[in-house]
């Protein structure tokens, strides 16, 4: 005899986050009411949609429109940009918003909104400011990827950590094959491998550690990397950059980054792209 058992429906959507164009991008899972979802499910269901990372919608606790909690298919991350950006995405189409605010272990984030009637195009995300420091393992780092850095090594914090290695060309960025067992065993932080000039910038984010060996776009890196380009005189403060990833794993992404301030005081970090929903869904537990 089967017992009889309360059976809980949870709904979800699927966003594509910095494409316009579905079946690119990052994917990103949205459950829209976690409410009644403990923390172990959380992660168990975040494991299941088994993508970069999937976010749950909760009241909001400190004044914004909701609060995220996002988790990769083996951690709870305190902010990651594309969870974020693609919330906003999903949530901000009922609301007919102009902008959403956030909340995220990190803060709240506000998220600006642009249309084309009622269909949101793009949003801009105000990031946290990070802070930074050089990488003390750079040189084991440099060694296990095979590569020497045009700047120095350094690891930026903004809830999540992500090291920055410029490589020589795009060229060189493209052919990178890390032993994703060796560089999760040195270090759990993102670690990014860039290099372009002008406007446009190649990058890719591996973090074996996490749970994701490369990621198809990271709007968590995407501002620290705008920093760490001003900082070091690669681009100019209120200029924004074209950043492309993902194109190596089949989900090429596009991302805009822009830093306002000056070398003496970083006053704003703004990255911005595009969502696209796929899908919607429920799970039955």
């Amino acid at each position: 005899m089967v017992e009889d058992r309360t059976v809980t429906t949870l709904r979800y959507v699927v966003a594509d986050v910095f494409t316009d164009i579905p079946l690119t991008g990052n994917q990103l899972a949205v459950f829209t009411d976690g409410r009644e979802v403990d923390d172990e499910t959380m992660q168990k269901l975040a494991r299941e949609m088994n993508f970069s990372e999937t976010v749950f919608v909760l009241p909001p606790e400190a004044g914004g429109h909701a609060r995220l909690r996002i988790f990769t298919p083996s951690v709870e991350l305190p902010f990651a940009g594309h969870p974020v950006l693609g919330s906003a995405f999903v949530l901000g189409m009922p609301l007919q918003l102009g902008e959403i605010r956030l909340e995220t272990e990190s803060g709240v984030i506000p998220v600006t909104l642009e249309r084309e009637g009622a269909r949101i195009v793009f949003g801009r995300m105000q990031q946290p400011i990070p802070n930074w420091e050089l990488f003390e393992q750079a040189e084991e780092l440099q060694e296990l990827l095979g590569v020497r850095s045009q700047l120095p090594v350094e690891t930026y914090d903004l809830g999540p950590h992500h090291v920055f290695l410029e490589l020589g060309s795009e060229a060189e960025v493209a052919a990178l094959e890390p032993d994703f067992g060796a560089l999760a065993r040195l270090t759990h932080q993102g670690v990014n491998c860039f290099a372009g000039s002008g406007t446009r910038w190649k990058t890719r984010m591996f973090a074996p550690a996490g749970g994701v060996a490369e990621d198809p776009a990271t709007g968590s890196a995407c501002g620290p990397l705008g920093v760490h380009l001003v900082r070091h005189g690669r681009i100019g403060f209120g200029e924004e950059v074209e950043v492309s990833q993902g194109a190596e794993i089949g989900r090429p992404s596009t991302l805009y980054v822009r830093v306002d301030g000056s070398g003496e005081k970083i006053d704003r970090v703004e990255v911005g792209g595009s969502a696209v929903i796929v899908a919607r869904g429920e799970f039955r537990l």
